[in-house]
């Protein structure tokens, strides 16, 4: 396999995992909100974990969401 085949593979799989992290995201904020858990102006921190076994691959990124 092609450096440039493994580049295009693992970006199709990052665009997916972007899509529906954003999606998921955006509903449960949506949902906290309109449930009176958020008011829609706070800052918090999120975590995303990358984990497969066969590639010895577990990490987790945290960042800021702030709406």
């Amino acid at each position: 396999m092609t450096d440039d085949a493994v580049t295009k593979a693992v970006s199709r799989f990052l665009k997916n995992v972007s899509f529906t992290a954003q999606r998921e995201v955006e509903k449960a904020v949506r949902h906290a909100i309109a449930s009176g858990k958020l008011r829609g102006h706070e800052n918090f921190t999120t975590g995303v974990t990358l984990a497969n076994e066969a590639l010895d691959l577990n990490i987790t990124i945290f960042s800021k969401i702030e709406l």
